[in-house]
């Protein structure tokens, strides 16, 4: 008997259920009251007739305030009146927990006051969409590298050197030594594919970017992944298919969200091969479109903007100056001034969601780019025990979730891909 709002939908008519949720509307119409029932599935609209349940069960429903908890009773009822063209005909009421009158979300309110009040914002029935996306997204990614033997790790938060910059690093005190909040799970991946060979992490990062854009977040999810004996061109067929298989499989999982946002996925983007250009052709569309761009230049939000804004795919922008990638970048054989390295731009204008390259896999070139860097190479002395014993070609890249679904459903900030999104100026609720 019990179901969720989602299921009545599907259900006969004439059916009995019960149903537990909250209310997210009323309408009073004297001795006929409407409240718009939400759970994590949908919303439906119930009828409650004072003639159909018992006086104190009118009563309860005609007191009740948003987002009060309630378990219904009733039966189904086809109406064309009704949103989705469903209704319960409510014939128990009974309220679990009360809310006060004065629910902060409201229509027309600021979005700052969206985002102070985010543990109520969620229950939006379109957040609720949003994260349900998010959550097939997720198993969307699991369901990739599982089918392709890809083994999952779990690897530290708290660390000890740079991945992608020390300016970007949170530093925290670790029992009076110095550590940092992770920016990439790479390095210690590193370590466990000469034990598993191709492996994946699906698990926060964190950088301290001062950037105000509507893709950047300083707390972000990360899917990253390694592989043992892969090349360049291995890396960039295994981050394409990932990428189509999120998209189609995503789209597949979410019909009944989607319809709650009115989005459709464009699946589209994804059906051809990906287009690829280099840095240097990169920098030539820039200047065609008016923007300095000299060699060295780097590729900033605003660019990869302009640069995937002339795609109708996702676009990789492979082989960037060494001087602009991490020292642990192998540059191309063909020419060392360039890396064996990819970034994947998402059509529209949404720029970056995948960054990706392959590693150095020799000690002494490895230990030469670290010196050329400025840094030490004791701060790395575990990564580079790597390559004393045993090392192999290998290569790896790293998704942002958020990234991926605000280009899915074309929202209009990162942060709304975020439960609680953290930015520059935002760390509560």
């Amino acid at each position: 008997m019990s179901r969720s709002v989602g299921e009545v939908f599907g259900a006969r008519e004439g059916e009995e259920v019960e149903l537990k949720g909250w209310v997210w509307r009323k309408r009073s119409h004297g001795r006929l009251l409407f409240i718009d029932l939400r759970d994590s599935t949908g919303v439906i609209q119930v009828a409650i007739s004072a003639g159909r349940v018992s006086p104190d069960g009118f009563n309860e429903a005609s007191r009740v305030a948003r987002e009060s908890s309630v378990v219904i009773r009733g039966v189904v009822a086809r109406d064309p009146r009704a949103p989705g063209g469903v209704e319960v005909r409510c014939t128990s009421f009974k309220v679990v927990g009360e809310a006060l009158d004065d629910f902060p979300i409201r229509k027309g309110v600021s979005g700052r006051v969206l985002y102070d009040n985010r543990h109520l914002y969620l229950r939006s029935p379109r957040v609720t969409a949003i994260m349900r996306v998010r959550s097939n997204l997720v198993w969307a990614v699991h369901e990739f590298f599982r089918s392709r033997g890809f083994v999952e790790v779990d690897c530290p938060t708290f660390v000890t050197a740079a991945v992608e910059g020390g300016a970007t690093l949170f530093e925290v005190n670790y029992f009076g030594k110095k550590a940092y909040l992770t920016q990439s799970v790479q390095f210690y991946q590193e370590a466990a594919i000469y034990a598993l060979e191709k492996v994946y992490s699906i698990q926060p990062s964190f950088r301290a970017e001062k950037s105000r854009t509507t893709r950047h977040l300083t707390e972000f999810w990360h899917v990253e992944a390694e592989m043992a004996y892969a090349g360049f061109e291995d890396l960039l067929r295994t981050i394409e298919e990932l990428v189509r298989y999120i998209v189609l499989r995503t789209a597949e999982l979410s019909a009944r969200e989607l319809k709650v946002l009115g989005r459709s996925v464009r699946t589209d983007e994804v059906e051809d091969p990906f287009q690829r250009i280099t840095y240097a052709e990169a920098l030539e569309i820039l200047r065609r479109r008016g923007l300095n761009a000299e060699w060295g230049t780097d590729i900033g939000a605003d660019e990869e903007r302009v640069i995937s804004s002339e795609f109708q795919t996702p676009v990789f922008l492979t082989h960037f100056p060494r001087k602009l990638k991490a020292f642990y970048h192998k540059p191309d054989p063909s020419n060392r001034e360039v890396t064996l390295s990819a970034d994947l731009l998402a059509p529209r204008g949404n720029g970056e969601i995948v960054g990706s390259g392959v590693r150095i896999d020799d000690y002494e070139e490895l230990r030469s780019r670290i010196l050329e860097e400025g840094l030490r190479p004791e701060d790395y002395s575990w990564y580079l025990d790597l390559r004393k014993y045993g090392s192999v070609p290998h290569a790896g890249f790293g998704l942002g979730v958020e990234r991926v679904l605000k280009w899915i459903l074309d929202l209009p900030h990162v942060r709304m891909a975020a439960l609680f999104p953290r930015t520059l100026t935002r760390v509560m609720p």
